[in-house]
């Protein structure tokens, strides 16, 4: 695992260093470092698996309408919605991340985490207080995604600049692998509730318990967070981190979003939305549905650990990471056909985890070629940025759009066809850029 951070250095720039603290041995810090840094994501990630989980529940609740494909179409709406405040919070965030610190920009990303989740988990429903209910869950998912835009950039940020150059790869990839666990987390905690509650309890309320559980995590998050060393401390002549990055790198953080749009493609859809699809196109009982969000979570973990430790022993990341999206650009089209064709849960479990192995095996590398490609007065603000405006555009519209083909083509292939598409411009904008090793 990764090492704890030293102080900045007085010169500002984010000097590697690994700490061993007092007392304490050097595994303890390097635990400590990963836990506060993947917190924050895991919570979030853990919500948005839970929303997307119950997302034909809370449609039914919130969101009533005449046709059972409206109702779903306002809550994956509403879930998209948390999406358009990425870019702000990646601005705001990001550029506060640059100029005060990465510590600091945490510590305010895993409040706004939690007020958002409050709103949610004691949201009113539409029959007991009409449309306000409905705005809770809409400002909560606002809440969460503006949070979330720049929680990413500083926490990723610090991953790679607490410590050496070597394990920087392994570090990084804790950010992604702790989505896995999220995503595990909350299929399992879905499929219990299912399991266990008749509909009317669920629906009164037991979709509320697993917002409620992903609280306990704040508490813990908040205070490592705050016991954490700064990494960074921006120079003072820079008063603006986000002009720099716009007039500087404008062209590195274009290709990047370009870059995300196949990883996230495949989480949002695979991860979150196949449960919705088994239920909705191929019959399958929700309990049964939802073990795709645990058999995809465990391979997103396992996957994106051993791409950080590939990352760190290839000499070129490139390579690998052009060659897993022409793998997943070409075996999409196939598994979905397959999934239409021979609807079974084993099939359908085995060729999620396929796709989503195969697209993230090469994001981490990507991710660690972007942050070495940026200067550390601008990495958090890039970092946001690329992350938060790619998964705006192409991973929080892709459920409503995938949902809205369906409605209107009827064609099961329609997430097929969209992830054929992402795939192709994350190659495109991957071939032009020139990987760069920071040291």
């Amino acid at each position: 695992m990764s090492e704890a951070a030293l102080p900045a250095s007085p010169i500002g720039a984010s000097s590697p260093a690994a700490v061993v603290q007092h007392g304490k041995g050097k595994k303890q810090s390097q635990f400590r470092l990963i836990a506060a840094c993947s917190l924050g994501n895991a919570l979030e990630m853990y919500d948005f698996t839970v929303y997307s989980f119950f997302a034909l529940l809370i449609g039914k609740l919130f969101f009533p309408s005449d046709s059972p494909y409206g109702s779903l179409l306002l809550a994956v709406a509403t879930f998209g919605i948390g999406f358009v405040m990425r870019p702000l919070g990646g601005v705001i965030i990001g550029n506060y991340a640059d100029r005060k610190g990465r510590k600091a920009a945490m510590t305010l990303t895993i409040g706004l985490m939690v007020l958002g989740t409050l709103c949610i988990a004691f949201a009113p429903t539409y029959a007991s207080a009409g449309v306000f209910g409905s705005l809770m869950i809409v400002l909560g998912r606002l809440l969460q995604g503006f949070s979330l835009g720049g929680e990413v950039g500083a926490a990723t940020s610090m991953l790679m600049e607490a410590g050496g150059v070597k394990g920087r790869g392994f570090r990084v990839s804790w950010q992604l692998a702790s989505q896995g666990v999220s995503a595990l987390l909350g299929a399992l905690t879905g499929a219990a509730l299912y399991a266990a509650l008749p509909q009317a309890s669920l629906e009164s309320w037991g979709w509320r318990l697993p917002f409620l559980l992903g609280l306990l995590i704040a508490p813990v998050g908040l205070y490592i967070r705050a016991h954490l060393e700064e990494t960074h401390v921006a120079e003072s002549h820079e008063s603006s981190p986000m002009g720099r990055l716009l007039r500087e790198h404008g062209g590195l953080v274009l290709k990047g979003i370009l870059a995300t749009t196949a990883g996230t493609a495949t989480m949002y859809l695979v991860v979150f939305f196949m449960p919705t699809y088994m239920i909705r196109v191929l019959h399958m009982p929700p309990s049964l549905s939802l073990l795709s969000g645990c058999v995809t979570g465990i391979t997103l973990f396992v996957v994106s650990l051993v791409a950080g430790r590939l990352a760190d022993r290839l000499p070129n990341r490139k390579p690998l990471v052009i060659g897993s999206l022409l793998f997943s650009v070409i075996a999409v089209y196939p598994v979905f056909w397959l999934i239409g064709q021979y609807p079974s849960v084993p099939l359908v479990l085995a060729l999620s985890a396929l796709l989503t192995a195969s697209v993230n095996i090469g994001t981490t590398p990507m991710f660690l070629m972007l942050l070495e490609m940026l200067p550390a007065g601008v990495r958090a603000s890039g970092i946001s940025v690329i992350y938060s405006v790619g998964v705006t555009v192409f991973g929080g519209s892709s459920q409503f759009i995938v949902t809205w083909l369906l409605a209107k083509t009827g064609n099961p292939m329609s997430p097929a066809f969209y992830m054929m598409v992402c795939g192709v411009l994350s190659l495109g904008a991957l071939l032009s850029l020139r990987e760069r090793k920071a040291a």
